[in-house]
């Protein structure tokens, strides 16, 4: 039995694990599906200083209340920053950690570091005055190459604005342990791969672990038993 600890990117939440969720248990592991505070179904705790580091005490809190080790510890999206501050804070509890098509921050960098300064720009352009970046559902989908009708319909009326600290803060200036890690890159994009560049380092480094999925960014919507497969392999 393997125990994964799955965690979202922005705008998400736990519930985007659901497909995924019951095809890991289905094999015999353990699950956990936190939502990070201020999205999702604790969208209503956002503060204007909510931040990353709250998003990493989020995780923190499951692995210690409930006592979980040798975690497989996934992060998509922006949560690669997540869990990077997770393993400097708590790396004997974790096995391995994978990088869902998602950043890959150093100590003392933001998810915003690693943007583009446009697409940064673009990002702070939609932050509002409590503190959150609120992105247009449709758009965003088109983004992450969710075009069945039936995910946009799920996935659509579930997002929720998005912490700008969760992005803006940047890790601390501490070392990140030497665990096993895994980079799994989504390869179908309607625009620029923001995530190639991590992608190809991951695919270059004899250290990592790589694989490629070929769907949209949001693998656990549009290739569930695919991601369900890979990350059991």
């Amino acid at each position: 039995m393997t125990v994964f600890v799955l965690v979202h990117g922005g705008w998400h939440g736990g519930w985007c694990w659901r497909r995924v969720e019951p095809l890991l248990r289905g094999r015999g592991h353990e699950v956990h599906t936190p939502t990070l505070t201020g999205v999702g179904d604790r969208a209503h705790l956002a503060r204007p200083h909510t931040g990353l580091a709250a998003h990493v005490r989020d995780v923190l809190a499951v692995l210690d209340l409930d006592d979980l080790r040798d975690v497989v510890l996934v992060g998509h999206s922006s949560a690669g920053a997540v869990i990077t501050g997770v393993a400097q804070r708590a790396p004997e509890r974790l096995r391995e950690l994978v990088h869902l098509d998602s950043f890959v921050p150093g100590p003392g960098e933001s998810v915003f570091d690693l943007l583009t300064p446009q697409r940064r720009a673009h990002f702070e352009g939609l932050v509002d005055a409590a503190g959150r970046i609120v992105v247009d559902p449709e758009t965003a989908m088109d983004g992450w190459a969710i075009t069945d009708p039936d995910d946009r319909a799920w996935v659509g009326p579930r997002l929720r604005p998005h912490p700008v600290g969760g992005l803006a803060d940047a890790l601390p200036v501490m070392p990140v342990p030497d665990l096993p890690r895994r980079y799994v890159h989504c390869t179908v994009k309607p625009g620029p791969d923001g995530f190639a560049g991590f992608a190809d380092a991951a695919a270059t480094d004899p250290s990592w672990r790589f694989d490629s999925l070929p769907t949209g960014h949001d693998a656990m919507v549009t290739a569930p038993a695919a991601l369900a497969d890979l990350l059991c392999g």
